[in-house]
C-alpha cells in the first residue's frame, strides 16, 4: 500500500502542536507566580491534583489490564477479534490519560501566574489563562493525530497484502478509540464526582451557613474545591474531547473504507481525508490562539466577542481549507463532501452560540433565573429546570438539520437508500463530525481556561489580594463558566454525529466478524432459508439480515433500554455526587464546630482532611457507573443480537444527547444567574437572593460538570463497546 505524501502532514502537524504547547507551557512557567502566599496556594492545589490523579490512574490501571486480558482471549484463544485490538486499546488509554495529565498540571501551575497577572491588567489575565488553555487544545489534538498515524503507519505495513486492508485497518483503529471512550470516563466521572462533592460542601456550609465569602480560606473545603476544578474540568475534559477528537476522524476513515470499497485508490484518499483536515486544523488553530486578546475593562460581552474572534476566524479558514483539500485529493463528489463540513462547522458555531445564549448572564434567560431568586431558592431551581429543557430545542434541530444536510451533500442529494447513497451519506455525517471538532486546538483552549480562571479567581480571594484584582478574577471566571458551558456543547454536538457514523462502523465489524466466522467453517442463514454470503452483501442486505426495523421488538426493547440507560447513569452519577456531597457538609461542619478560631482566622482548617475525602468519595462512586457503559452493550448485544444493539445504539444516543444539553445548560444557567447576584443585583453578596442562587448553583453543580458532560462519552462508549464485541456476538448467531 503506497501511503500518499499528502499524508505526512498528519505526523508533522502533531508534532508541531506539541512542540507549541510546549512553548505555551514555558512561556507560562517562566511569569512571576506571586505573593509566598499566592505560591503556597497554589502548591496546596498542585499536590492536592497530583495525589487523586495517580490514586485515579491506580485504578483505571486495573480495568484497563483486565479488559486488556479479556480482549486477548477473545483474540487469540476464540478468534472472534483482531490481533491488534488489545494493544490498540492499551495505547488510547495511554494517550487519553496523558492528555488529562498535561492539561492538568499546566492549568495547576498557571492559575496562581494568572491571577498575579490580574493585579497588572485584565489583557495580561486573560492571555495567561487563555494560553495556558491552548496548552491543553494543543496535547489533546498533538496526542491524538500522533496516535492516529502511528497505527495507521504500522498496520498498513502489517495488512498491505489484505484484500479488505483499509476496512480492517480502520475497524481495528476503532479499538484505541474504545480505549481512549474508558479512560475518559472514568476521569470525567470520577474527577466529577470530587469536584462537585468539594464545590457543594464548600458552598452550603460556608456561603449559605456560615455566611463566608466563596474561595474564603477559614474554609476547610476550598482547597479540595480548587483541586476539583483541576482534575474534573481539565483533566477530566481532556480526556473526554481527546476521545471526542479520535472517534470523529477514526469512525470517518471506516466509513471511508467502505463507502469505496470498489474503489481502492479513491479509498485510500477517503480514508486518510479526516486526517488531513483535522492536520490543517491544528495550525489553523494556533493562528487563532494569537489573535485573542482584550481590552483593559473590558465588559462580559467584550471578552466574549474576544475569545469569539479567534475560534470564528480559525472556523472560516479551516472550511476554505477543507474544499482545497478535498479537492487536491480528488475525493469523488468533493464539493458536496466539502459541503458536509461546512455543516459540521455551522452546527458547532450555532450551537455554540445557543449555549451561550442560555448560560450567560449577558442573555435574558440566566437573568429571568437570577430575578427569581427574590421568591426564594424554589423559585430558581424551578426556572433553571424549566430553562435547561427549552435550551435543548435548538441544539437538537441543529444537530437535526446538519446530519440531513451532510448527509445529502455527500451523495448528490440520492434519496434512492441504495447501499452505494446510504455508505456515502453516511461518510458526509462523519466528515461532518469532523469539520466541527477540526479546531479543536483552539476550542478546547476556550474549555480549558475556564477552570484556570476559576483557580486564579480562588488564589486571590485566599491570597487577599484587594478588591479590583479579585474584580477582574470573577471577570474572567464569569467569561470561563460561559465558555465552559459553549464547550460542554459543542463536544455534545459532535459526540451525536459521531455516534451516528459508529451505528455504520458496527454493522461493518459484524461483517468483518461473519466474514471471519465463514473462513472458519461457519454457515450463515438467512430468513428464507437461504446460505447468506457476508462477502458479497452490503450494508442494506445486513440490516435485512439481522430484521433491524421498527416492527422488530428487539430493536424497541434495545432502544428502550438504551434510552434508559442515559437516565440511569446520570442518576447513579448524580447520586454519588449526593453521598459525597453529605459526607463534605458534615466534615466542614464538624471543623467549624470543634477547631476554635477559625471563623476568626486565628486557626487553620484541615484542608487535607477534606481532599482525603474527595479523594475516597471519587474512588470508591465512579467504578459502577463507568462499568455499566461497558456491560450494558454487551449483555444487550448477546441476549438480542445485532438488532437489539442496533435498538440501543439509537436510544442512547437520542436520550444521552438531548439530556446532556438540558443538564450542562441548566447547570451553566444556575452559575452565572449567582454570579450576576454577586455583581450586585438583586441585593448583591450575602443577600436572601444569593442564597437563593447559591442553593440553584449547587443544585446545577453535578447537572453541568458530573452527569451532563459525561453523557456525550457514555453514547460514544456503548458503539465502540458494541464494535470491538461484534466477533463475540456473531459467536452468538
Amino acid at each position: 500500500m503506497n501511503i500518499p505524501t499528502i499524508f505526512w502532514l498528519v505526523p508533522i502537524a502533531s508534532i508541531a502542536a506539541l512542540g507549541m504547547a510546549l512553548y505555551f507551557f514555558r512561556q507560562m512557567i517562566a511569569e512571576d507566580e506571586g505573593t509566598p502566599r499566592m505560591k503556597e496556594i497554589a502548591s496546596h492545589v498542585r499536590r492536592g491534583a497530583m495525589a487523586y490523579l495517580k490514586q485515579q490512574y491506580k485504578v483505571v490501571t486495573i480495568v484497563f489490564v483486565v479488559l486488556a486480558i479479556v480482549f486477548s482471549f477473545m483474540a487469540y484463544v476464540m478468534h472472534v477479534q483482531n490481533p491488534w485490538v488489545p494493544f490498540a486499546f492499551l495505547t488510547g488509554g495511554l494517550f487519553s490519560g496523558l492528555a488529562g495529565f498535561f492539561g492538568m498540571k499546566t492549568a495547576t501551575y498557571a492559575s496562581a501566574r494568572t491571577a498575579n497577572a490580574a493585579r497588572q491588567g485584565l489583557n495580561k489575565g486573560l492571555k495567561i489563562a487563555f494560553r495556558s488553555g491552548a496548552v491543553m487544545g494543543l496535547v489533546v489534538v498533538g496526542l491524538g493525530l500522533l496516535d492516529i498515524a502511528i497505527w495507521f503507519v504500522v498496520l498498513s505495513y502489517f495488512y498491505q497484502t489484505d484484500d479488505m486492508a483499509l476496512v480492517t485497518i480502520t475497524t481495528t483503529m476503532l479499538t484505541f478509540g474504545m480505549g481512549a471512550s474508558t479512560q475518559a470516563l472514568f476521569a470525567r466521572v470520577g474527577g466529577g464526582i470530587y469536584t462537585k462533592a468539594a464545590d457543594v460542601g464548600a458552598d452550603l456550609v460556608g456561603k449559605v451557613e456560615a455566611d463566608i465569602p466563596e474561595d474564603d480560606p477559614r474554609n476547610p473545603a476550598t482547597i479540595a474545591d480548587n483541586v476539583g476544578d483541576n482534575v474534573g474540568d481539565v483533566a477530566g475534559m481532556g480526556a473526554d474531547l481527546y476521545e471526542s477528537y479520535c472517534g470523529s476522524i477514526l469512525s470517518t476513515a471506516a466509513l471511508g473504507a467502505t463507502a469505496f470499497a470498489l474503489n481502492e485508490d479513491m479509498q485510500l484518499r477517503a480514508v486518510i481525508a479526516p486526517m488531513v483536515i483535522a492536520s490543517v486544523g491544528i495550525f489553523l488553530s494556533l493562528f487563532g490562539i494569537f489573535l485573542v486578546r482584550t481590552k483593559e475593562g473590558a465588559t462580559m460581552k467584550d471578552l466574549l466577542r474576544s475569545l469569539g474572534f479567534g475560534t470564528n476566524v480559525s472556523a472560516i479558514l479551516i472550511a476554505v481549507a477543507s474544499f482545497i483539500i478535498l479537492y487536491s485529493l480528488q475525493i469523488e463528489n468533493w464539493l458536496g463532501v466539502s459541503f458536509s463540513v461546512v455543516t459540521g462547522l455551522l452546527a458547532g458555531v450555532i450551537i455554540g452560540q445557543a449555549t451561550e445564549y442560555y448560560t450567560s448572564h449577558t442573555y435574558k434567560p440566566t437573568q429571568k433565573i437570577a430575578e427569581a431568586s427574590q421568591t426564594g431558592s424554589a423559585t430558581v431551581i424551578i426556572k433553571g429546570i424549566g430553562t435547561g429543557m427549552i435550551s435543548t430545542m435548538v441544539p437538537v434541530v441543529t444537530i437535526s438539520v446538519a446530519i440531513m444536510f451532510s448527509y445529502l451533500f455527500a451523495n448528490r442529494f440520492d434519496l434512492s437508500m441504495t447501499a452505494e447513497s446510504i455508505s456515502m451519506g453516511l461518510y458526509g455525517i462523519g466528515i461532518a463530525a469532523v469539520g466541527m471538532l477540526s479546531t479543536l486546538g483552539i476550542t478546547l483552549a476556550t474549555d480549558a481556561y475556564g477552570p484556570i480562571a476559576d483557580n486564579a479567581g480562588g488564589n486571590a480571594e485566599m491570597s487577599e489580594l484587594g478588591e479590583e484584582v479579585r474584580h477582574r478574577t470573577d471577570a474572567l471566571d464569569a467569561l470561563g463558566n460561559t465558555t465552559a458551558a459553549t464547550g460542554k456543547g459543542f463536544a455534545i454536538g459532535s459526540a451525536a454525529l459521531t455516534a451516528l457514523a459508529l451505528l455504520a462502523s458496527y454493522v461493518e465489524e459484524i461483517k468483518i466478524a461473519m466474514i471471519r466466522a465463514v473462513n472458519e467453517g461457519h454457515t450463515f442463514i438467512d430468513n428464507m432459508g437461504e446460505v447468506f454470503n457476508p462477502s458479497t452483501a452490503n450494508m442494506i442486505d445486513y440490516m435485512n439480515f439481522f430484521q433491524v426495523n421498527l416492527m422488530n421488538p428487539k430493536v424497541l426493547v434495545g432502544a428502550f433500554i438504551g434510552g434508559m440507560a442515559a437516565f440511569l447513569f446520570c442518576g447513579l452519577t448524580m447520586g454519588a455526587v449526593g453521598r459525597a456531597a453529605q459526607t463534605m457538609v458534615e466534615e466542614v461542619r464538624r471543623q467549624f464546630r470543634e477547631i476554635k478560631g477559625i471563623l476568626d482566622g486565628k486557626a487553620t482548617p484541615d484542608y487535607s482532611r477534606c481532599v482525603e475525602i474527595s479523594t475516597r468519595s471519587a474512588q470508591r462512586e465512579m467504578l459502577f457507573p463507568s462499568l455499566l457503559a461497558i456491560i450494558i452493550p454487551i449483555v444487550v448485544g448477546v441476549l438480542l443480537g445485532v438488532a437489539g444493539v442496533m435498538g440501543l445504539l439509537i436510544g442512547g444516543l437520542t436520550a444521552g444527547f438531548t439530556l446532556a444539553v438540558f443538564m450542562a445548560n441548566a447547570g451553566g444557567a444556575w452559575d452565572n444567574a449567582k454570579k450576576m447576584v454577586e455583581e450586585g443585583y438583586f441585593g448583591g453578596k450575602g443577600s436572601s437572593c444569593h442564597k437563593a442562587t447559591i442553593v440553584g448553583d449547587t443544585v446545577g453543580d453535578p447537572f453541568k460538570d458530573t452527569s451532563g458532560p459525561s453523557l456525550n462519552i457514555l453514547i460514544k462508549l456503548m458503539s465502540m463497546v458494541s464494535i470491538v464485541m461484534a466477533g463475540l456476538i456473531v459467536a452468538f448467531i
